[in-house]
């Protein structure tokens, strides 16, 4: 790892990288990998661009679970991740982009020795809640109309429903799979996880509430992560004729439904009574 370790100034321990979804608990799930980090220090790239090098092209980044400034990490990395020390995990992390997008065959992490990541991590949550939840952060914003915030929604399901089609085929590829619904309800799946990707039990507590995307669209005042009701999402925005509109159309993408099937099927028996007009 000499070049890897001359960049960031530190020799790091686990390198993992994850993929997920807007409003799939990424934050939440990443903030929990970093607290059972082997030797206590971390580092976390945050939303990096896909097709670039993730040491340069991180939104944001945290140190020990700390963000620091994104502008002096950018240039000079290894000063601002010492305090990390040796063998900190370093965690790279991609937003609303998966392993089976086409790049034309670009590297998503460009430059970046794919050889050194050991597990390639992949956060799905149940359709309905996230599609819930997705709507509802964006009508929060005055800058997105209802034609502009359903165009991202339908797109944002096109890639959901890829990220289902990792999801089956998850254990085949190699990918280790975290499922948000799950892992807020059960601390063994936790416990679990973090066993599969080499990590310590340091804390398998669901922790606070990240700020990224300006916290929970539902429970603004919410400070735990165990206060939210991340599981009743879909049945609070039942009767918003905007949820409802989403979800018959849904109803209608063979391709998501097929996923839907085979991973969520309650979710897709829902949808189903949604488009014949029973739920």
């Amino acid at each position: 790892m000499s070049a890897l370790a001359d960049r960031l100034g530190v020799t790091p321990g686990p390198v993992l990288r994850l993929w997920g979804m807007r409003r799939s608990g990424n934050h939440a799930i990443a903030d929990w990998i970093t607290r059972n980090a082997p030797s206590g220090g971390s580092v976390f790239l945050n939303n990096c661009m896909a097709g670039r090098d993730p040491l340069k092209s991180f939104r944001t980044i945290e140190v020990n679970g700390d963000q620091i400034p994104v502008k002096p990490a950018r240039a000079d990395l290894a000063a601002s991740v010492a305090p990390a020390g040796q063998g900190a995990l370093l965690l790279l992390s991609y937003e609303d982009s998966s392993p089976a997008e086409d790049r034309g065959g670009r590297p998503v992490s460009a430059e970046f020795d794919e050889a050194q990541i050991a597990h390639e991590i992949v956060i799905y949550r149940g359709f309905l809640n996230w599609a819930a939840s997705l709507l509802r952060k964006m009508q929060g914003n005055a800058n997105y109309s209802l034609v502009r915030r359903n165009a991202v929604l339908l797109r944002a399901i096109d890639t959901y429903t890829r990220f289902l089609g990792l999801v089956e085929a998850g254990d085949r590829q190699g990918l280790t799979l975290i499922g948000y619904d799950r892992w807020c309800a059960d601390a063994t799946y936790r416990a679990d996880r973090l066993d599969r990707l080499g990590l310590a039990r340091r804390d398998n507590t669901l922790g606070v509430v990240q700020p990224y995307g300006g916290g929970s669209s539902f429970q603004k005042d919410a400070t735990r992560a165990g206060d939210l009701a991340t599981s009743d999402r879909g049945r609070q925005m039942a009767l918003d004729p905007e949820y409802r509109a989403i979800l018959t159309l849904s109803a209608m993408d063979d391709a998501l439904m097929a996923r839907l099937d085979a991973v969520f099927p309650e979710d897709a028996a829902h949808l189903r009574a949604q488009a014949r007009g029973l739920a």
